[in-house]
């Protein structure tokens, strides 16, 4: 046996089994708690829970505003965007950030009165937005399969991953998975935030009556609950929020 012959056999016997390949997304659906009312005008782009305050950033030039207050209730405070296309937010303690789909603009607000404090410049089309407070970092989606990864403060782009499903629109981010929703479906993707793979997917269909689909748009919105394993969903002009469990599919 000649040494090559001799080293690759060595080699062949010490070898490591070959790692199994990645389990397939768990599947859940939806179990409805409650429904909620809310704003049939209200183009959704984003929306999540500070305490018990529900955040909400919505869309469509000349219509986009930014508002806050109580699940189910009448906005408390708000602030409307005039001239720009609002799309995702996210809140950072004391402050809130609400981008634009395409005018390349983040605003930065304060959480209590949302008045504007400053405006920083992204390139790309912005869609959806969310906070990992494990690593402090920002996660947007562009409506494309990628997610982005930005600073907090300067909201630099600092890396991303590819999920490998295209459409990503609203994000929440719970521990270490973004939740994304698939503009156009009524499908949900638990996305593991460091690698990008796919560990769930949820199928949120049939949450509003046929009676009331007529003039409702997509869904979008994705809200967790704080200190539950609970959501609060809607989408683009409907007519309610629901407060969900997600649970495995039959």
């Amino acid at each position: 046996m000649t040494m090559s012959l001799l080293l690759a056999a060595v080699l062949g016997g010490c070898a490591a089994a070959p790692v199994s390949e990645a389990a397939p997304p768990e599947k859940f659906k939806v179990q409805v708690l409650s429904k909620l009312p809310h704003d049939p005008a209200a183009f959704t782009q984003g929306l999540e829970f500070s305490g018990e305050t529900l955040y909400e950033g919505t869309g469509l030039v000349g219509k986009s505003s930014m508002r806050a207050g109580p699940a189910g209730a009448a906005p408390t405070v708000r602030q409307d965007l005039p001239g720009l296309f609002g799309e995702g937010i996210t809140v950072l303690g004391p402050t809130v950030w609400q981008i634009t789909w395409q005018d390349g603009v983040a605003i930065e607000r304060d959480a209590k009165t949302l008045a504007e404090l400053r405006r920083v410049n992204y390139t790309g089309e912005g869609w959806g937005l969310c906070h990992r407070e494990s690593t402090g970092q920002l996660v947007m989606s562009d409506g494309s399969s990628k997610l982005t990864f930005r600073d907090p403060v300067s909201f630099a782009p600092t890396g991303g991953v590819d999920v490998g499903r295209d459409q990503l629109n609203e994000l929440e981010c719970v521990g270490d998975s973004v939740y994304a929703n698939v503009w156009q479906t009524d499908r949900i993707l638990r996305i593991d935030a460091a690698t990008g793979r796919v560990t769930g997917e949820i199928d949120a269909s049939g949450l509003l009556e046929q009676a009331e689909r007529g003039s409702a748009d997509v869904l979008n919105g994705i809200a967790a609950v704080p200190g539950t394993d609970e959501f609060v969903l809607t989408g683009k002009l409907w007519p309610r929020m629901f407060r969900v469990k997600f649970v495995p599919a039959a």
